[in-house]
């Protein structure tokens, strides 16, 4: 049997994943304003530093063309370099690839310098609660009609779970619309009364399941789509509507404050809180949100409209200073100012009704905040322009190494908080 084993043994290959590692000499990745960080690369196969691997270098400003480039080849030991500086506050980030084998890998890391001193570049319109009054006051005029379908494959012995839908302001020539979701509502006594959370999305057209287990642990959640059709069709539903009537929705009509895509999707918001705290499950007391990236705005966007919301939790908030591109700096995703013929007057204008900045600083209720340094679709940049002018209480969470995503440290901290802020509002435990 020995020598079977070693036959079988001598056969064996072994395939790793090359990784581009790159650190930076600080714990923090943090510097102060012309400080010359130094970054370490290198270029690993089951851990092992790999030489005569050629590695492509850039650094500079996010989302701005670099300002060092240089391709070096690896060898047994990592490479050190210095980074280039700012003298404004923002972060300069350095990326590296290495090909082998007809196959690219890449590895970023971004140094923050004083993001705390990040200003925001979009204008705050005279008439912007004016304009969102305006269209608060013309939801209130839609009735509800709340509509609701048990899903017994999906509820469970701690919760009921349901498709839902409720009338909402409409778009172009139609005067409503509807809002689709998934409605989990905690399983007990028919007297008990719960707190309520709201999950909204990011960006997308997809099918949602809903947010059981909060509800499992006694909280009404309801988790919506943004784009007035039903949530539970099959996935090839939402892939054709993707490429297709809804392709790059997030630039619809945005040379209109009117007609623009994400109005009907603001109001929404709230109607989605009507909706909840019509339920004679809700306790009158803890109403919260929570949502990343474009579900990281429109938690923002629903905290600020709406004063019965108690507690936010918010990760990496899309549409945040998206007029950074116009001061030669990173803008907020959907990035569409990138280009300098979209920079039009009309979109423009447009622009500061709807950006997270200018939703942040109406907030008046404690929120967690999350993201990481290394976000390339809502840049750290474009977040903080946003975050620095919240004056409500606030927390922020950070995961330096993380990209458009939550560790699970992370979510796992931001789902406490808001779950422990809303039972502390009158919330009951099951």
């Amino acid at each position: 049997m020995a020598a079977v084993c070693a036959a079988v043994s001598y056969g064996q290959e072994s395939i790793g994943t090359y990784q581009v590692r790159i650190s930076l000499d600080r714990a923090n990745w943090s510097y102060e304003l012309n400080e010359i960080p130094k970054a370490t690369f290198a270029v690993t196969l089951n851990n092992s530093q790999v030489a005569g691997i050629p590695l492509k270098i850039a650094c500079g400003p996010e989302m701005m063309p670099a300002v060092l480039r240089k391709t070096v080849i690896t060898t047994a030991t990592p490479l050190t370099i210095e980074t280039g500086t700012m003298k404004a506050p923002g972060f300069l980030r350095c990326s590296a690839i290495a090909e082998k084998d007809g196959r690219a890998y890449r590895g970023i890391a971004t140094a923050a310098f004083r993001p705390d001193l990040i200003k925001a570049t979009v204008n705050e319109p005279a008439d912007f609660d004016a304009f969102w009054k305006d269209g608060l006051d013309r939801l209130a005029k839609i009735p509800v009609e709340p509509r609701m379908e048990h899903l017994p494959a999906s509820s469970t012995s701690k919760a009921d779970v349901y498709h839902v839908s409720f009338q909402t302001v409409g778009t172009g020539a139609s005067p409503t619309s509807r809002i689709y979701g998934i409605l989990a509502v905690p399983k007990g006594p028919a007297d008990r009364k719960y707190p309520a959370l709201l999950r909204v999305p990011g960006a997308g057209v997809r099918q949602y399941g809903g947010n059981i287990p909060t509800a499992e642990a006694g909280i009404i959640t309801l988790e919506i789509g943004i784009h007035g059709i039903p949530v539970t069709q099959p996935q090839w539903f939402y892939d054709n509507l993707r490429d297709g009537a809804l392709n790059r929705y997030m630039l619809y009509n945005m040379d209109d404050r009117e007609s623009y895509y994400y109005r009907r999707v603001f109001l929404s918001v709230v109607r989605a809180n009507d909706f909840l705290v019509s339920l004679p499950q809700y306790d009158g007391k803890g109403l919260g949100v929570i949502g990343g990236s474009q579900g990281g705005v429109l938690a923002i966007v629903t905290a600020a409209l709406d004063p019965r919301v108690k507690a936010l939790a918010v990760s990496y908030p899309a549409m945040s200073d998206m007029t950074g591109y116009t001061a030669e700096r990173a803008g907020g995703w959907p990035h569409q100012f990138r280009d300098p013929k979209n920079r039009t007057k009309e979109k423009l204008e447009t622009a500061a009704y709807y950006d997270a900045v200018n939703f942040a600083r109406r907030l008046k209720v404690p929120g967690i905040f999350s993201w990481g340094f290394n976000d390339e679709t809502c840049p750290p940049t474009s977040i903080y322009s946003a975050y620095n002018v919240i004056s409500s209480p606030k927390s922020l969470f950070l995961s330096l190494e993380m990209g458009h995503a939550n560790s699970p440290e992370q979510a796992a901290k931001l789902n406490k908080w808001i779950e422990d802020s809303l039972k502390g509002a009158g919330g009951q435990q099951i």
